[in-house]
């Protein structure tokens, strides 16, 4: 884990889990670095760009980034706005 000590902790969890099913053998050496890989890269978030949450239950676009670093965005199908951490956030590809 100190290789990921500069993770945010939201990720960090995502991080140990990943381990724990590679260890446990439900991951092959594939499919983890694939993770790995998704969850490291840095977003380039700005507005009218496409996210996802970590566990992929939210879709939605970036309408604005805040003053304090968080970040605004419309969840498809909804007019409203959810306020987010941007560790919390994953680009769409």
């Amino acid at each position: 884990m100190a290789l990921f000590s500069d993770l945010p902790p939201m990720r960090k969890k995502e991080v140990a889990a990943i381990i724990a099913h590679y260890v446990a053998g439900v991951l092959d050496r594939e499919a983890m670095a694939a993770s790995f890989e998704e969850l490291c890269r840095a977003a380039d978030l700005v507005p009218g760009r496409r996210v996802k949450s970590l566990r992929g239950s939210l879709h939605g676009v970036i309408t604005r980034v805040l003053d304090d670093g968080r970040v605004a965005v419309r969840p498809d199908g909804s007019g409203s706005e959810m306020i987010s951490l941007p560790e919390n956030l994953l680009p769409e590809d």
